[in-house]
């Protein structure tokens, strides 16, 4: 089933992505997050996918492969702290990896559902710490996760960014690359501070 939710005033559906800056200004655990966040290229330093239905969604971080649920349509980091490993972000705004493509309503449906069922299926693994093997389904990062479930319905969102100096590094898929490789949508908040 496809679910639909708006998030900080931006619509959502089952398999959008969720894209964050990592931090937040005022709260410690905050400024941690923020700093580990200057280690990845780009604004956007991490990706969740919306499941429906309401707020729930899924990433993989500190825990893990998990589920969190972003309630009353807002993004409020110090609310799902517990539930998503103490990771303290800040909502930067939505990738839509299927808008633009031309697909038919009902493929495009089929595949929402099918990333989708992949990431769930996915609950519980570990955290991938081998950022260049993008392509094991035994553990994830964040980004990994989203890059797996849509590589399997023929869209691959590793755009080839790398690190400058740093062979290699254009196997990590970065948050950033599924951000700048979609169709987006980037949240007033952000907008207004630019």
């Amino acid at each position: 089933m496809i679910h639909a939710y708006q998030i900080n005033g931006l619509t959502v559906q089952t398999g959008d992505v969720i894209c964050t800056a990592n931090g937040k200004p005022d709260i410690l655990p905050g400024e941690f997050w923020r700093l580990v966040g200057r280690l990845v290229p780009g604004d956007v330093d991490h990706v969740a996918m919306y499941l429906g239905p309401e707020g729930r969604s899924i990433e993989s971080g500190a825990k893990g492969v998990v589920t969190f649920e972003a309630k009353g349509g807002q993004w409020v980091a110090e609310k799902m702290m517990r539930a998503r490993g103490h990771l303290v972000d800040t909502f930067y705004g939505v990738a839509y990896p299927l808008a633009g493509r031309g697909l038919s309503s009902e493929l495009e449906e089929q595949i929402r559902e099918d990333v989708a069922d992949f990431a769930l299926a996915q609950i519980r693994k570990p955290y991938n710490l081998n950022f260049l093997n993008a392509n094991t389904d035994e553990a994830f990062y964040c980004s990994q996760l989203i890059y797996r479930a849509y590589l399997r319905c023929g869209i691959d969102l590793n755009t080839g960014l790398a690190m400058e100096g740093l062979p290699g590094t254009n196997l990590i898929v970065y948050p950033q690359e599924i951000w700048s490789g979609c169709i987006h949508r980037m949240a007033e908040s952000v907008i207004s501070h630019q």
